[in-house]
C-alpha cells in the first residue's frame, strides 16, 4: 500500500513574531505527493478552564475581552498554563482560586480540545470542580483582569448556554450537562 495522501512532514519553519503570550511562525510542509504548503501558525502554552458548580448554581466571570470588542463576556473561570505549573489541572487550580475566590474538593477532566485548528496549536484542558468552598485568603484576579464574578442557577442552563459566545464555556457547559443526565 502506498503513502497516504495526507500524510505530511514540516521541512521548514521560520519566526515570524514571539511575543509575550504567543509565537507566530511560518511553517513549509511536504506531502507524501511531493507537493509543498505554507501555513502561519500560532503557537500559546495552552489554557485550562474550569465549569465551577455547587448544589445549585455555576460559577463564571464576566470581563472585558478586548479582542472582540467585548466588555462584558460570559465565561468559565480560566487561564493559560504557565510554564512553571506541574499540570493543566494546577493551572485549573489556580485560575479558581484567583478568579473567584473556590477550592474544589472533587476534580474531573472532561475534555481536551484544539481551540481553532486551522491556525494554531492552543489545546485547551476542560475540568469539572465540585464540592467547592472558600479559598484561603484573599482572590487576587490581577491587577490587569477585571472580573466580575457571576453566580448562575443551575436550574437555568439553558438560559445560560443562550448568554455565551465563548467556546470554552459552551463546551464546557455543555459536556456538564450530558454528564449531569447520565
Amino acid at each position: 500500500m502506498g503513502h497516504d495522501a495526507r500524510t505530511f512532514e514540516r521541512i521548514g519553519s521560520q519566526l515570524i513574531h514571539e511575543g509575550r503570550i504567543l509565537t507566530v511562525t511560518n511553517d513549509t510542509f511536504r506531502y507524501a505527493d511531493g507537493k509543498t504548503a505554507e501555513r502561519e501558525i500560532v503557537h500559546t502554552s495552552g489554557a485550562a478552564a474550569v465549569v465551577a458548580v455547587d448544589d445549585e448554581h455555576v460559577w463564571l466571570v464576566r470581563q472585558p475581552r478586548e479582542p472582540i470588542d467585548e466588555p462584558d463576556s460570559l465565561e468559565i473561570p480560566a487561564g493559560r498554563l504557565d510554564p512553571g505549573d506541574a499540570s493543566p489541572m494546577v493551572t485549573a487550580q489556580r485560575e479558581l482560586a484567583e478568579e473567584i475566590g473556590k477550592v474544589a474538593d472533587r476534580w474531573t477532566p472532561l475534555t481536551t480540545y484544539w481551540s481553532s485548528v486551522g491556525f494554531t496549536s492552543e489545546a485547551v484542558h476542560l475540568f469539572l470542580a465540585e464540592g467547592l468552598r472558600d479559598a484561603e485568603g484573599e482572590h487576587d484576579s490581577g491587577e490587569d483582569e477585571r472580573i466580575e464574578i457571576v453566580r448562575w442557577p443551575l436550574t437555568d442552563l439553558d438560559g445560560l448556554v443562550a448568554q455565551v459566545d465563548d467556546s470554552k464555556t459552551l463546551l464546557g457547559l455543555l459536556l456538564f450537562e450530558r454528564l449531569r443526565h447520565r
